[in-house]
């Protein structure tokens, strides 16, 4: 009889070889106690997180907590049902309009993850004989939407402008296009050309999804993402985003200006056949979002954090994804995984906690430490990171 397990074999034996020697998994930490948006005890010791995705610092904000705890207490604990039964609760009706403030969009639709809103929205939209043409960078919920929807995936070179516009002149003039792209890759912290593959993309007839998840309420004068920062935010079709990074809970969500928008809550299964999101979550993810509409010294303060750490850990010697800070995410590459493991350790042992992050997730076969900062690290512990991020790599000889 065949064992269905067997294909994760190769896995199995990596991860063996790994903790054979010694090393810490790196992917089962459990954080005992959480401090604030920027510490949490971890093994027992006070430990400075760089690892979260809470980008703007969220998850303690007094309001925030105060909205959930009221929720909790009018609506009980959870929903038990979905969006197009017994699921919606004002709760989701004020997240949504909150949203459609947020983006001066017309539409929004609220999700029980960011994944979801993705998978949703993807696989509803582009069907049989449609194409979706996507970077081969893009998250794994993108690709999954694609398969879930049965479109044909044409994927084009990272961030390429030209190998975008060749796969689109390939493509027969009277299909159904969507392309799929995101303002911020979370593995290299690197942002779209997004102006450039917007106007390649109407020219060819295509709609155009972008997926800001990494990017709202950082980037872009009011915090709407890369499409704002770029000045094309009125050209996409449709923007997808999450409340589990800069927002501070949990959740998904899609807005657009399109005026059939609303019919997708009754043909979007995700939504339709998944239970809504507890009260308490939508209460604190719309009071977040219209915080966050009033965020701009916070931005100030996390673009001011993201040169700092650039700067340091370049002029430490460690390799990064990027040349210069582009987002809140700053990727640290690694020679190679058990070294990064070890690094990764080492860092733990420091005191702060990244992220190891390791193919077939990252491109091109890098094993990266990937460091999400938040905008309530203070400057003094910005310089105390770079102290730990010395101390470990010489330890472990990743620099001199």
């Amino acid at each position: 009889m065949t064992d269905l397990f067997s294909k994760f074999d190769p896995l199995i034996r990596q991860r063996e070889d790994l903790l054979a020697t010694g090393v810490t998994d790196p992917f089962s930490l459990v954080m005992e106690r959480v401090v604030s948006p920027t510490v949490a005890i971890c093994n027992g010791r006070e430990t400075i997180l760089l690892g979260t995705y809470n980008y703007m610092g969220m998850t303690f904000d007094a309001d925030v907590i105060a909205a959930g705890k009221d929720a909790l207490d009018k609506f009980g604990a959870g929903t038990t049902g979905s969006r197009v039964l017994n699921g919606t609760y004002q709760g989701h009706k004020e997240c949504e309009e909150a949203l459609k403030e947020f983006y001066a969009m017309d539409h929004a639709m609220v999700f029980s993850t960011g994944y979801q809103a993705n998978l949703g929205i993807i696989s509803t939209i582009a069907g049989k004989g449609d194409y979706v043409i996507l970077d081969i960078d893009s998250h794994a919920s993108i690709y999954d939407g694609c398969a879930m929807g049965n479109a044909e995936i044409v994927a084009f070179r990272h961030n390429d402008v030209d190998a975008l516009e060749k796969r689109l002149k390939r493509l027969p003039p009277e299909a159904g296009k969507l392309v799929v792209l995101e303002g911020v890759y979370s593995m290299l912290g690197d942002i779209a050309p997004l102006k450039e593959m917007i106007r390649v993309s109407k020219e060819a007839g295509a709609m155009i999804l972008v997926d800001e998840a990494h990017s709202m309420g950082f980037i872009g004068e009011h915090g709407r993402g890369v499409a704002e920062a770029q000045g094309v935010i009125d050209d996409v079709d449709f923007i997808i985003g999450t409340f589990s990074k800069s927002v501070g809970t949990v959740g998904g969500f899609c807005v657009s200006n399109h005026p059939k928008f609303e019919i997708l809550r009754l043909v979007c299964r995700p939504y339709v056949f998944t239970a809504s999101l507890p009260p308490s979550v939508v209460a604190t993810a719309a009071t977040s979002i219209r915080k966050l509409m009033h965020g701009s010294n916070k931005r100030a303060h996390l673009w001011e954090n993201s040169k700092v750490l650039h700067k340091g850990l370049r002029d430490l010697g460690f390799t990064l994804g990027t040349d210069e800070p582009q987002s809140a995410i700053i990727a640290v590459i690694m020679p190679d995984l058990e070294m990064g493991a070890m690094m990764w350790e080492a860092l733990l042992e420091e005191g702060l906690y990244v992220n190891l992050a390791r193919p077939p997730a990252t491109p091109a076969g890098m094993t990266l430490l990937r460091c999400s900062l938040c905008a309530e690290h203070s400057s003094d512990q910005v310089i105390e990171i770079l102290a730990r991020f010395e101390r470990a790599g010489k330890r472990v000889g990743i620099i001199g």
